[in-house]
């Protein structure tokens, strides 16, 4: 009887060993070493304070070393992947459409947060109560190249028939604050909505004193893309890892200080590069194309 259990639960482990295996597809050897970089962060110090429990869990996952390469901006990285200096890259939505442009990344995965869309605010006491209204005033964008605050912003004020060169004015404060709209310097805020909602909670103010007149469709979420110099059964088993194990990953996201709220709910999905085309149509829009070619 007992050398029948052990028989069957060798079997058993043996099975689930082998399921294992073939989950991971091991006759694909992942680079011993793989260079990484977010596209959005300049230094090696924030690299390894805000990012280093995600790069131990991409580690656990590819089997791998990973090396950090800080870039100084968007067209860095791209260069970067173009030459093979970094194998793969966390970027942006609106980071990505100029590095796919420029290097031809092959992207993998998209990480999605389900509340991640452009809100449009405005003092209480302004009179102005719809985009319409917008028409002619002064609008803080936050940056060039902003991902909800700027192009997300571009696209509501598109929709509703508003032209960016001519119906109304771009300011760019530089900061994700609320202090311009308080101040009264511009006439209305555009940015994401927990940066809306955590500037109101540090405002201690409500929604009635800065109340939302529109917000856009959701964004496409942040994306990693991997250098186009790789052989395409690399790029498979790459995502095929990081998509058979994402807890990992979004756990070691809450262990950053700098990444735990911003991520959190987050979920990884198979990378669409179609679902950027609305930030490229932005681009269009405000005569910017170069940042697509």
């Amino acid at each position: 009887m007992k050398r029948r259990n052990f028989l069957l639960y060798s079997l058993l482990f043996a099975t689930s060993c082998n399921a294992a295996d073939r989950s991971r597809s091991s006759n694909v050897t992942l680079p011993e070493t793989l260079r990484f970089t977010v596209t959005d962060v300049r230094t090696l110090e924030e690299l390894e304070r805000d990012y280093g429990s995600f790069r131990t869990a991409l580690e656990e996952i590819f089997e791998t070393k990973i090396e950090f390469f800080p870039v100084n901006s968007q067209l860095a990285a791209a260069s970067a992947l173009r030459s093979g200096q970094v194998d793969l890259a966390w970027a942006g939505p609106s980071e990505y459409v100029a590095i796919k442009a420029r290097s031809q990344a092959v992207p993998l995965v998209s990480l999605n947060r389900p509340n991640y869309y452009t809100t449009i605010a405005v003092r209480g006491d302004s009179g102005i109560q719809s985009l319409a209204d917008l028409k002619g005033k002064k609008i803080d964008m936050e940056e060039v190249g902003a991902n909800t605050a700027h192009l997300g912003g571009i696209k509501v004020l598109l929709d509703a028939g508003l032209e960016p060169k001519t119906d109304f004015q771009m300011v760019m404060s530089g900061q994700e604050s609320i202090e311009e709209l308080k101040r009264g310097r511009v006439d209305a805020w555009s940015t994401a909505i927990h940066i809306y909602q955590t500037e109101i909670a540090r405002e201690g103010a409500s929604e009635d004193d800065y109340p939302i007149i529109a917000r856009g469709d959701n964004f496409p979420g942040d994306i990693f893309v991997v250098s186009s110099q790789f052989a395409p059964e690399i790029f498979e088993e790459m995502r095929s890892r990081m998509l058979a194990d994402p807890d990992k990953l979004l756990q070691a996201m809450q262990d950053s200080e700098a990444l735990a709220t911003k991520f959190k709910d987050a979920a990884f999905a198979t990378a669409n590069d179609a679902d950027y085309d609305p930030i490229r149509e932005v681009y269009k829009a405000i005569g910017q194309e170069e940042y697509l070619k």
